[in-house]
């Protein structure tokens, strides 16, 4: 009894220092420029002044442009990369590819080295091929960077569900492709569901490869939102850039929200 307690007072006092930057960000993003101090940062705003500072956003900034790129970046390269995966999955566990773990060697190899070390071949190639600050160059980069990663977990899967499944189907006439559409990926449902969100979170998220890979209407919101921290040279102001961050931060919050049963389910990998 003592040490459940215990547990739920650690808990409860961890979750409360992981919710203060949220309260702080809430607190704040709801004051006016003028009211925002450094000495009042723990108090709360008001309602009105929060709403102001949405409509500032949506005016003023160019974040409700870059949301709406970073969107179509988290959703297309994610599903991309998804279904690629798990078609490198299929083919090295279940059709038993010829040298199958060596092309998926190959494959993984791309989380072997951190971004940083491929900006700049990605760069030179995004330069090269006329894809430098477009939104179809950015996709292409972002489904191939998380390639390795979908092809990891859906080879790990494949690998949970029997043999006998894929014989089965071959022995009622099914052809390949039937057996992956029909069969394989309906089974790994929760599995698919979990690394698009991960990719999708990732994409989202990501700093370095939008700043210096886009400039101009193919920048998504997260260096559109560092710009605005730039409030010396007048900028639209603490209260407004906290909001922004705010509103961008929805999203991927949401997404988990929504998608939880799956991400719970997709987390027991290979339970057929």
């Amino acid at each position: 009894m003592i040490s459940r307690v215990a547990r739920y007072v650690v808990l409860g006092i961890l979750g409360l220092l992981w919710l203060l930057p949220i309260y702080l960000l809430l607190a704040n993003a709801s004051k006016s420029n003028a009211e925002f101090s450094g000495s009042q940062l723990w108090t709360t705003g008001n309602l009105g002044a929060f709403w102001g500072n949405v409509v500032d956003v949506f005016t003023t900034t160019n974040v409700p442009g870059g949301l709406g790129v970073s969107a179509v970046y988290a959703v297309v390269a994610p599903v991309i990369a998804v279904i690629l995966g798990a078609c490198v999955g299929f083919a090295v566990i279940v059709l038993k590819l010829k040298h199958g773990f060596t092309w998926f060697f190959l494959v993984f190899c791309g989380t072997v080295f951190p971004i940083q070390m491929m900006v700049i071949p990605w760069f030179s190639f995004s330069a090269n091929t006329g894809l430098y600050d477009t939104i179809v160059g950015m996709i292409i980069i972002y489904s191939i960077v998380a390639l390795p990663f979908s092809a990891f977990v859906m080879r790990n899967f494949f690998t949970g569900i029997s043999e006998s499944v894929f014989e089965a189907a071959v022995v009622d006439g099914a052809n390949v492709w039937r057996i992956f559409t029909r069969i394989y990926l309906p089974m790994s449902t929760s599995a698919l569901v979990v690394v698009f969100i991960l990719q999708a979170t990732w994409v989202w998220n990501d700093f370095l490869l939008s700043l210096i890979l886009t400039q101009t209407s193919a920048r998504p919101v997260m260096p559109l939102l560092n710009a605005l921290q730039s409030t010396e040279g007048g900028g639209p102001g603490y209260t407004v850039t906290l909001t922004a961050a705010l509103l961008v931060s929805i999203p991927t919050a949401a997404l988990f929200l929504f998608t939880q049963k799956f991400f719970q389910k997709g987390l027991a990998l290979g339970q057929y």
